[in-house]
């Protein structure tokens, strides 16, 4: 629960906010304008045990980081007071949001600092969290609103964004500040790609409305930005017309040249508006050590799942392509022609496509199902040792040949899905702070492991052996959704983009305030 004394709120707003600043080490030499605001989030502070409890761990079960106080805030103006209270001090303390927790490595957290709950705010909105305007064209949302209700609200106009991630419940805050990636990204872009305009609240409590042509420095720096210039608190995301159902498609690969050829052929069709190319693509692995009877490959038949054991204890790897085409009752008597165009002359083993025919909501939220079946088997909240790679197209033989075929292969360690497809770099905007291989293919491949807590460690040296043979090997990596531990690993990651980066910083935190825990510009 909230801390509140019985005395009036003024007094009670400094006297919380003093016992914060006592707590945290912070002077009480403040510029005495900044008093009389702070009542409004004295009931909102909480130095709960359970709510820094919960602040204090993410998904990825591996870090955990003690804030000294959980801000639950009801308006944007809360968080900014915050900030703004940060700022002020002689001494700033620090300030993370954080939406879902589904970060892996403590990147949403602020030790000694202050964690800012945005899901709280969702209590707060009365119903106005996801406003989808009168024509379609777009919706208003919230950061702290979950993507799958934005999916939910929007289809009730018959309407969708394009641009999604595999999971849809996070954050649309939290996935701005990262990419958004999935399979539609190679026709769409990344979500960060699908953004009209922004409201950031910056390092400096400033409140800014920010787009491609209002305040557009901070716009391109925050989308990317992994929350170092500001908390997004609402996003402007355009929409289209919500396909009905979509056809659903995997086709096995014995040969890794094959596959990649095949991928690489079918972004190729890419056109926002070209009613011929698909609307999902992605890649995956089954392994000799893994079974064809787990969540993401509970897909095939049964029937079938004996010839596809017998080929994965034959090849050892076996390569998954997964595609979709949508439909609607305009094009349903058509989309089977077109799909039927599109995949023709692909090399993949003869008998090994299998196809369904489901719902495009369905579809979207097909994590769901393995996220229950883990909860059930109680192997959701254990530690999840990911790591998340770009890998340029002229590399990515060679990634297979030394990471799939060898590390991994070899190590026999890994649980949970491998996934490895291609993206086009036109869709992304350089402007942004995201970063990603310079040639114009390149794949994402995620290593989506989970381990019990005896184990980690095990997963995480497979992690830095695939990056010590990625640099040895001169791939030119880069990490999606990176975690490094110094300075020089940040500056290397950013490359070319380092001193944009840093100069946006100081611009837009320049007391260095926001998300600490990713350890870019707080190194301890």
């Amino acid at each position: 629960m909230a801390v509140s004394f019985p005395i009036p709120s003024y007094f009670t707003a400094i006297f919380i906010i003093s016992r914060l600043m006592s707590i945290m080490g912070i002077s009480k030499h403040l510029n005495n304008k900044l008093l009389p605001p702070l009542d409004n989030i004295t009931d909102k502070l909480s130095l709960d045990p359970s709510a820094i409890e919960s602040a204090s761990q993410d998904f990825g079960h591996i870090v955990k980081s003690i804030p000294k106080a959980v801000l639950q805030p009801s308006s944007i103006a809360d968080i900014a007071s915050l900030i703004n209270f940060s700022y002020n001090s002689s001494i700033p303390f620090t300030i993370a949001a954080k939406g879902h927790g589904h970060s892996v490595r403590g990147q949403a957290m602020a030790n000694d600092g202050v964690i800012v709950d945005m899901t709280s705010m969702k209590k707060h909105r009365n119903g106005t969290g996801i406003w989808v305007s009168n024509d379609g064209v777009y919706a208003d949302v919230g950061g702290e609103q979950l993507w799958i209700d934005v999916l939910n609200a929007t289809l009730k106009h018959g309407a969708a964004p394009v641009s999604w991630t595999d999971y849809l419940y996070l954050t649309v805050g939290g996935t701005l500040s990262n990419g958004g990636i999935s399979g539609q990204s190679f026709r769409y872009g990344p979500q960060i790609s699908n953004v009209y305009e922004m409201d950031v609240i910056t390092g400096k409590a400033e409140i800014v409305t920010c787009s491609p042509n209002k305040n557009s420095e901070l716009f391109y720096a925050a989308l990317g930005g992994l929350g170092q210039f500001g908390i997004i608190t609402r996003a402007r995301i355009p929409l289209e017309p919500a396909p009905k159902r979509v056809k659903w498609i995997r086709m096995l690969y014995n040969d890794f040249t094959a596959f990649t050829r095949d991928q690489e052929l079918l972004i190729s069709i890419n056109g926002r508006h070209d009613s011929h190319a698909l609307g999902y693509l992605e890649g995956s692995l089954l392994m000799d050590h893994g079974s064809p009877d787990n969540w993401r490959s509970s897909f095939f038949p049964p029937k079938h799942h004996p010839k596809i054991t017998s080929s994965i204890i034959n090849h050892r790897i076996i390569y998954c392509l997964e595609v979709v085409k949508h439909y609607d009752y305009q094009t349903q008597n058509t989309v089977d022609k077109e799909l039927e165009q599109l995949l023709k002359g692909l090399s993949y083993m003869p008998g090994f496509m299998f196809e369904k025919d489901v719902l495009y909501a369905e579809f979207l939220n097909r994590v769901q199902r393995g996220e229950l079946k883990a909860r059930s088997q109680g192997l959701w909240d254990v530690p999840h040792p990911w790591l998340n790679l770009f890998i340029p197209k002229s590399q990515i033989q060679r990634f297979n040949d030394g990471v799939f075929k060898g590390i991994v292969l070899e190590g026999n360690i890994t649980t949970g899905p491998v996934l490895v497809y291609p993206m086009n770099r036109k869709k992304w905007d350089d402007r942004m702070s995201a970063v990603i291989p310079d040639e114009e293919i390149f794949y994402t491949v995620g290593f989506l492991h989970s381990s019990g807590f005896d184990d980690r460690e095990a997963f995480d040296d497979q992690n830095k052996e695939i990056l010590k043979f990625c640099e040895e090997a001169g791939i030119g990596v880069k990490q999606y959704l990176p975690h490094f531990t110094s300075k020089d690993e940040w500056v290397h990651h950013f490359g070319s983009k380092w001193e944009t980066f840093q100069q946006r910083k100081f611009q837009f935190d320049p007391k260095m305030i926001l998300s600490p825990g990713q350890r870019i510009f707080n190194n301890n």
